[in-house]
């Protein structure tokens, strides 16, 4: 079987696949307490996919194209027993990666374990290094201490880390530079990003947009930057090297500058959806498919039809008034 093509002549390579819908944040742009709060209903257990359903959707992947994995959540360290699934990922031929990304505050609870059953890498959220800011920002007071240790435990146990930081205009831009600082002096690549209209519960405006061509200039009055050439076609995110050498930092521009062109992303929601972008109105349910009996041929042919079908720009496309329904960053794993 050839990869398939989307009509946009995208090809699949990442394969981002969301094991909770379950948070223990309510940060204001992903889960905000308003909407979720103490008596929101999460999915059902029944309705997750088990582990060996993922398993099978990213082994069917693989000859499709994918060679990145990428567990999200909600919460993925919610999830009880994830590095059972890592070890089952990992041990599958084909994947050059599996990464995950987490707010970091079980992190260091679970590092050794998910460093031993092959885990590649970790992304770290983390928006701001002042307590107060920090608190506000996650919704539930969580202290930054916490995800700063599990950033230490993931780098003992040799997790490469990186970390992502959402920008918020009047919330933390001020917190740029001693991001940077901090990032350049650990050792740690960081990427800001711009806040993004995922979901419909944030309150999303354009005006709370901190720009990538804002954040490089205050980034520049630091620190010379010199850009490097994207690592491979789909990176969402520009690089900028110090210039005496160190981690580099990265800027996601998914308003101001999309890359809808590049996309090579299939996203698999807990209860087994597939979504082809991260601002979708709908799914397709393979976790009926999985259920049902078919075989892996028949299965693989699903997914690949998924692909092909693909018509999503909605970051290049936004603003001509389709007024679509989004699904909640917090349901599909960002």
């Amino acid at each position: 079987m050839f990869p398939p093509i989307d009509r946009h002549g995208r090809g699949l390579r990442d394969l981002r696949i969301s094991v909770t819908d379950r948070c223990n944040f309510r940060c204001r742009y992903c889960m905000p307490v308003e909407s979720f709060g103490a008596d929101h209903e999460f999915l059902p257990r029944a309705e997750l996919l088990s582990f060996e359903e993922i398993t099978r959707v990213a082994r069917l992947s693989m000859p499709l194209g994918v060679r990145k994995l990428r567990l999200t959540g909600g919460e993925p360290l919610m999830r009880r027993g994830l590095a059972d699934l890592v070890a089952m990922l990992a041990a599958m031929e084909g994947v050059d990666d599996i990464a995950m990304t987490t707010n970091g505050v079980l992190l260091a609870h679970h590092a050794e374990a998910l460093a031993l059953a092959g885990l590649s890498r970790v992304t770290v959220s983390l928006d701001s290094l002042d307590p107060a800011t920090f608190a506000r920002m996650n919704g539930v007071g969580a202290k930054v201490e916490r995800v700063l240790a599990g950033i230490s435990a993931a780098l003992a146990f040799g997790l490469p880390v990186k970390v992502n930081a959402v920008v918020q205009r009047g919330v933390n831009e001020s917190g740029i530079l001693p991001l940077a600082r901090w990032a350049r002096e650990t050792g740690i690549d960081i990427r800001f990003i711009e806040y993004m209209d995922v979901g419909e519960t944030n309150g999303w405006k354009l005006d709370h947009v901190v720009s990538a061509t804002e954040i490089l200039e205050t980034l520049r009055s630091e620190f010379p930057l010199t850009a490097r050439d994207p690592a491979y076609r789909g990176e969402v995110a520009r690089h900028w090297r110090h210039a005496d050498g160190g981690p580099e930092i990265g800027i996601i521009s998914s308003v101001t500058k999309p890359f809808c062109s590049d996309c090579q992303r299939l996203r698999l929601s807990a209860d087994g959806r597939a979504f082809t972008c991260l601002f979708s109105d709908h799914g397709h349910d393979l976790r009926g498919i999985l259920r049902s009996g078919l075989d892996d041929d028949a299965i693989r042919n699903v997914i690949s039809t998924i692909w092909q079908i693909r018509d999503d720009r909605y970051s290049e496309a936004r603003g001509e008034g389709s007024g679509q329904h989004k699904v909640e960053m917090s349901y599909l794993g960002g």
